[in-house]
């Protein structure tokens, strides 16, 4: 076995055979539901700004670093630039990163810089960077889409000047049924996959991947489904900012 890569001491939990039964999910909820939702802002004490999301067992935090001087920049740039990471904690998954970052964290912080960056005022901050910090604590599904909605809750929080809030949400098709907020079983069964991230009060998509063949129609549901779902994360969002400012 490569020494970066060891072993949770517990056993891997076989994944289902089904993940829907009699037209239900496992763990009980419609096609179109959430997981029950949790965000909270100001969790990291030394960031500018920061987030906690929870969708049951799925758990992230993100810090907001800036914005600093940028040693990248040749010349003056009128835009600044976002520098994202996505770290997954040792204890997240039934395997584990020791050293070094994954090729699966990597990709992962790439999309979620191209997410967030649409909805960003670079140009409030030029020849700087804003450095987003994703550590997932534990991955039960979504974890792309619940990072992208946690690092707008915490440049937000770092009074970072944004177009709007960045929400996402994820539909699998498992069983030709489609499903809305999909865990890391359900992902595992499907065999057709939507992440779509958005400005919700624009209207405006800012990030689409699609896997596996879909016929025009049906895309068209899963896209409309997910961004029913994002408008539906994007009013818990700005309930727990109004939430953050008022006195206690």
């Amino acid at each position: 076995m490569p020494k970066d890569i060891v072993s949770v001491p517990l056993p891997r939990k076989p994944r289902p055979v089904n993940t829907i039964v009699h037209g239900t999910r496992l763990d009980g909820r419609g096609p179109e539901e959430f997981r029950p939702i949790f965000f909270s802002t100001g969790v990291i004490p030394q960031a500018t700004g920061s987030a906690y999301a929870e969708l049951h067992n799925t758990k992230l935090m993100v810090g907001i670093y800036g914005p600093r001087p940028s040693d990248r920049w040749v010349g003056f740039s009128e835009e600044g630039r976002l520098d994202c990471d996505v770290k997954m904690a040792p204890f997240s998954s039934w395997q584990r990163t020791k050293w070094g970052q994954s090729p699966d964290e990597r990709a992962m912080a790439g999309l979620l810089g191209v997410a967030l960056e649409a909805g960003v005022q670079r140009s409030a901050f030029p020849k700087a960077t804003v450095d987003v910090q994703c550590l997932i604590l534990e991955a039960g599904g979504s974890e792309l889409a619940v990072a992208i909605a946690a690092a707008s809750l915490a440049l937000a929080d770092a009074g970072i000047p944004m177009r709007d809030l960045i929400t996402s949400c994820t539909v699998s098709r498992v069983d030709n049924q489609l499903l809305l907020d999909a865990t890391s079983d359900e992902a595992f069964q499907e065999d057709g996959g939507v992440l779509l991230a958005m400005l919700p009060s624009l209207g405006q998509v800012t990030q689409l991947l699609v896997k596996g063949e879909w016929a025009g129609s049906e895309l068209e549901e899963a896209v409309q489904l997910s961004m029913s779902g994002c408008k539906d994360v994007d009013e818990i969002c700005r309930q727990v900012l109004q939430e953050a400012v008022q006195p206690a």
